[in-house]
């Protein structure tokens, strides 16, 4: 569940149509050498694409990796994805190798074609953007800054449930929740709050989120054509944006600290130098995009397991409900009470372990190095799978269960569960995305119950896992 554009790209970029493997080609200048780890390189160009990319759509994307785990190795295995060779590298030593080789053995990788759609005013990649946000990131996202955001939050998800789910009998849950998920960040990282100039800054937030998860064919009337269109015009949107809060800081109209935008502003680099208009809208962008749907998706799948379990559902209800009972009339939320949510929040991981948003992480090696006893050439692109581990008998036992006890105590085993990656790249946002679903879920429980309308929905990945009509559900208003 990223926040940053570079952060959701890494894994959003394995999910690109297989085209990309035509537009992107190996760029490494070593040759393959010593022992490879076993696997199947597929067809040229294409690889093994087409066979990943069906998983996904068939609703099983865990399968692509475990068949290979259980036939070449369960250490890690090579294909070929998107024009690269690939070494896909497995279970919790996989995740503890890369994750603890950042920038020593390994480095970030994304496909070209994201500079296209994401192109960056100072002419960098999106890995050198990544590296600036990074270092921007924990200054707004940290503990003590996101306790000023909870009562915004609280507020936020309290006037969606008004104005959108409110006196319906029927809602769809996923287009709802990108909505709410929109909603905050825009709120959050701009002050954009007025629920009709959200909407319309989100329609070309639509365009673009489909054009990045399509063919990379820069044609007029193409998907992607229409996403690169929609980042211009975003981008020449939030420059206005930003332009007026620069003057209403000179007047002090705006405050310093209301949201990242102000921060970018006024913050300077470790030169001392102030970010440009065009450098901030990307940044912003970025941001926006990232949050958009990771945290939607977890939200969806959410309601979609209390809908099914619901011994699970009455627990949340009586923990939000202790929690209600003892604010007074019209008191939001604050950090004590996000505290006190904790069967809630375990219940959210077992979500992000059985329905993973970002399911994974390219990298690139970027010296030629040995593990497990297969040799790594320099230039090779490695991916670590959340599959690897989330399912996997051998750290969480009868891996299919809906089980939200495994999160008490210590947990599971380091490296096995891995929504927000590990390491230095960990997601800078894992906590800003706790405090929003729970504000979601504290709300939503309070005030309803639902069942599902399609029983039997199939969960397909394009590019993460969603309920293929997006979870309609009856709503039933609680009586208290």
């Amino acid at each position: 569940m990223e926040l940053s554009l570079f952060d959701v790209l890494p894994y959003a970029g394995l999910c690109l149509l297989f085209s990309l493997s035509l537009t992107i080609l190996f760029k490494s200048k070593s040759k393959a050498a010593g022992n490879l780890p076993p696997g199947n390189t597929g067809l040229p160009f294409i690889g093994e694409s087409i066979e990943y990319l069906s998983r996904g759509r068939k609703g099983e994307p865990e399968k692509f990796i475990v068949e290979r785990m259980a036939k070449f190795s369960p250490h890690a295995f090579k294909t070929s994805l998107f024009g690269a060779q690939t070494i896909v590298m497995c279970g919790a030593p996989g995740n503890k190798h890369l994750f603890s080789n950042e920038n020593k053995l390994v480095t970030a990788w994304w496909p070209s074609s994201i500079n296209k759609v994401f192109p960056s005013s100072n002419q960098t990649s999106s890995n050198d953007e990544m590296k600036k946000m990074r270092k921007l990131l924990p200054q707004f996202l940290r503990a003590e800054a996101l306790q000023r955001y909870i009562g915004i939050m609280d507020t936020i998800s309290q006037r969606h449930l008004d104005s959108d789910w409110e006196n319906k009998q029927e809602v769809t849950v996923f287009p709802l929740s990108k909505l709410y998920t929109f909603w905050l960040a825009s709120r959050l990282f701009i002050s954009a709050e007025d629920p009709q100039q959200v909407a319309k800054f989100s329609e070309p937030f639509e365009l673009l989120a489909s054009g990045i998860f399509s063919i990379p064919i820069d044609l007029p009337g193409t998907p992607f054509n229409k996403a690169i269109k929609a980042s211009n015009l975003i981008r020449k949107q939030l420059r206005a944006i930003i332009k007026q809060r620069k003057i209403d800081l000179a007047e002090n109209r705006a405050s310093p600290t209301q949201d990242i935008l102000s921060h970018m502003l006024l913050t300077p680099d470790e030169d001392g130098r102030f970010m440009e208009e065009m450098d901030i809208a990307d940044k912003i962008l970025g941001l926006l995009v990232g949050g958009h749907d990771t945290a939607s998706a977890t939200i969806t799948f959410i309601v979609k397991y209390l809908a099914e379990l619901p011994e699970v559902y009455n627990e949340v209800l009586k923990e939000q409900m202790e929690i209600a009972k003892s604010k007074a009339p019209g008191e939001l939320l604050n950090w004590e009470d996000m505290q006190k949510m904790k069967y809630s929040w375990n219940v959210a991981c077992e979500v992000l372990r059985l329905a993973p948003p970002l399911p994974g992480a390219f990298r690139e090696a970027i010296t030629d190095f040995m593990y497990a006893g297969f040799t790594v050439p320099k230039g090779w692109k490695l991916y670590w799978s959340a599959h690897s581990t989330h399912r996997n008998p051998e750290y969480f036992s009868e891996p299919e269960k809906f089980d939200p006890s495994r999160f008490e105590g210590s947990g599971p085993a380091p490296y096995t569960f891995v929504p927000f990656g590990g390491g230095p790249r960990m997601c800078p946002g894992k906590e800003y995305a706790r405090l929003e679903v729970l504000a979601f879920m504290h709300n939503l429980v309070k005030r309803f119950r639902w069942e599902k309308v399609l029983p039997d929905e199939k969960i397909v990945v394009n590019p993460m896992p969603v309920p293929e009509k997006g979870l309609p559900i009856r709503l039933f208003r609680h009586k208290w």
